[in-house]
């Protein structure tokens, strides 16, 4: 059986999509609550503060504030080995610099936590993801390097909190994200200057390290993983300036996983930051913390493949970050414009593995499409089934024919949730379907989706019933 014993299946979310309540029982304002639904063609505006006209998907989302019961019931019933799942610093810590933890917060997560442990779920939980608490922007967000010790204070809470009941964990949801959406990532504007960028990573780099650090400390059972932002790509051409264009790119993504795994910055980054002018905010000791605070594991979301070459400038850019200046014409592409290609999978796994020979985790892969409930209550999404079959099977060739070591697979996300880059409902994921549209009209009824039996299949018989 290429899928091991203790191959970890599940589910992944992020509070700041499903939980709903964003000032219920506390919590405080995020990033995440200041981003109305995307107007049609156009980015995510940011308001800053709330203003009432205006539609804000995070603040109901799908009311998992009131119906986590039903929906870990839900995964229990699918057979999932792991959930991953994160925590809104927001909700424990309002405004990210509190004296003292909203005991409220801590007693929601109890409540999660304790379910799933009931159920048998292994928790993961991703610490920051794409929600920084809003009460930070008066430090100028990660930009300020007093944000690295109020992340460790409110890290530091939840790990002795939690310490026995939880003991795998991710520092930075999409860490990368900081180049291409740094305000999901960290609170930084997207027009915010390149250094400006680069200090805000430097700090949750460091950030991270004394997280992973602290976390051996206090049960050296913990594990602590890096999530990466899965930017795979193929050179358009053979030509030595497309392969070039290719590595380039590369390599303008994969330095955060350099920094966190390795525990210092590659030579080419700090030669481009040389070229650029960028001078970071380095303290006496800091290189000593990213050596001492090497994750354990690496995390990512695959989702597509890039072309890159000559002519791709930069970072991504565009609506959804697809605008490397070429496409791929082998590949299909979902309703909303991502190309899908299963054989990247196998391709993003060897290439993490040997490079970086750490034991590696999908914890984001899924299908954004239009779900339909028929006239007899019927959901058939094997549009779904079809994409995520031929994606299981590829992780399986990765570890049958190319030994790399996975330790599991968290589809993204299990049930429907607001979509980050967008803030819309009907771009849906789920193997079970949530009654609401984009707008947060509907009855919140949760339904079993065709999906949902098969992937319960798939968990029963360790991924037997896939061939």
């Amino acid at each position: 059986m290429p899928f091991p014993k203790d191959f970890l299946w599940g589910g992944a979310t992020s509070a700041a999509q499903i939980e709903g309540a964003y000032n219920v029982d506390g919590k405080g304002l995020s990033t995440a609550d200041v981003m109305p639904i995307r107007k049609q063609g156009e980015l995510r505006e940011i308001t800053i503060e709330v203003e009432t006209e205006k539609f804000y998907p995070t603040h109901h989302a799908i009311k998992h504030y009131e119906y986590y019961e039903e929906d870990i019931a839900l995964f229990a019933e699918m057979g999932f080995k792991v959930y991953r799942l994160s925590f809104a610093w927001s909700r424990i810590f309002p405004n990210g610099d509190d004296l003292e933890p909203n005991e409220k917060g801590l007693a929601f997560y109890d409540k999660i936590i304790d379910l799933c442990l009931s159920y048998n779920i292994i928790p993961l939980v991703t610490l920051q993801h794409f929600d920084t608490p809003l009460g930070l922007k008066k430090y100028g967000f990660w930009k300020n390097r007093i944000v690295v010790d109020l992340f460790v204070k409110y890290s530091e809470t939840v790990m002795q909190h939690f310490k026995g009941r939880i003991r795998h964990w991710l520092t930075f949801n999409e860490i990368n994200n900081m180049s291409t959406m740094p305000w999901n990532a960290g609170g930084i504007a997207l027009s915010a200057s390149e250094e400006e960028k680069m200090i805000a990573a430097f700090h949750q780099f460091i950030a991270s390290a004394k997280v992973v650090k602290l976390a051996h400390e206090i049960d050296e059972c913990n594990q602590v993983g890096m999530m990466y932002n899965g930017h795979f790509s193929y050179p358009n051409s053979s030509h030595p300036e497309d392969i070039q264009g290719n590595e380039n790119f590369q390599n303008q993504m994969l330095f955060y996983a350099d920094v966190q795994v390795r525990g210092k910055y590659p030579e080419y980054k700090l030669k481009e930051m040389e070229r650029l002018n960028i001078f970071l905010p380095i303290k006496a000791g800091d290189e000593q913390i990213l050596f001492e605070g090497r994750v354990d594991f690496i995390s990512f979301s695959y989702y597509l493949t890039h072309v890159c070459g000559r002519e791709t400038k930069g970072i991504l850019k565009g609506l959804n970050g697809l605008e490397t200046g070429y496409k791929n014409p082998h590949l299909k592409q979902s309703s909303w414009g991502w190309p899908i290609n299963p054989q990247g999978l196998r391709f993003a796994l060897n290439t993490l593995y040997y490079r970086y020979e750490k034991p590696l985790m999908i914890v984001e892969n899924g299908l954004g499409a239009i779900d339909k409930i028929e006239d007899d209550g019927v959901i058939n999404d094997d549009y779904r089934i079809d994409y995520l079959q031929k994606h299981l099977l590829e992780i399986e060739k990765a570890i049958d024919m190319d030994g790399i070591p996975v330790m599991g697979y968290t589809s993204w996300g299990p049930i429907d949730l607001i979509s980050a880059s967008n803030g819309e409902m009907s771009k849906r994921y789920g193997f079970v379907y949530v009654d609401v549209d984009d707008y947060g009209k509907g009855t919140y009824r949760r339904f079993k989706k065709k999906s949902f039996y098969w992937y319960k299949e798939v968990i029963s018989s360790n991924g037997e019933s896939l061939r």
